[in-house]
């Protein structure tokens, strides 16, 4: 079930919130940057990882850290060319590979529910009229709850 809400993804709750990232972000922009500062340790887990296993466009990466949800990294944008690079934009085939792992990686978890932004629609840069079929499409099957926050609203709980 796919459902539309407004409010702060921050404030969700769902056992999970899925965004869109590159293979080596430094989370310094968007709703990576809001994540970083909430859970410090996803952010030096994920250099950890990015060091040891070399993560490629359309991968996955799930993240749980004491009393949080969930987040589910998903690898939406290409890889910064150099370490001193931003992130580049996102791509509807990372997006697409990206959707395809999620669902692989909510099997290997006990998630109930999932909360997701207009992934790689900000800093990303794809429309969102291009994402949200591709979203519907690739999430319409999951067994739980999808609550899509499609519109912003700092600190306001989403009526999931």
């Amino acid at each position: 079930m796919i459902k539309y809400v407004e409010g702060d993804i921050l404030k969700t709750k769902a056992d999970a919130i899925v965004h869109g990232i590159a293979p080596n972000d430094d989370f310094k922009q968007g709703l990576a940057l809001s994540l970083r500062e909430n859970w410090p340790s996803l952010y030096k887990d994920f250099r950890h990882f990015c060091k040891t296993q070399s993560p490629k466009e359309g991968e996955v990466w799930s993240w749980k850290g004491p009393g949080g949800p969930v987040v589910f990294n998903l690898m939406t944008q290409d890889a910064p060319k150099t370490k001193n690079d931003h992130p580049g934009k996102a791509s509807m085939t990372h997006l697409h590979h990206a959707f395809k792992n999620l669902k692989k990686e909510l099997a290997t978890h006990e998630v109930k529910s999932i909360a997701i932004t207009k992934i790689a629609t900000g800093v990303g840069g794809l429309d969102w009229d291009e994402v949200k079929p591709e979203l519907e499409a690739s999430l319409k099957e999951l067994d739980i709850p999808v609550y899509v926050y499609e519109t912003y609203h700092k600190d306001i709980q989403a009526q999931e």
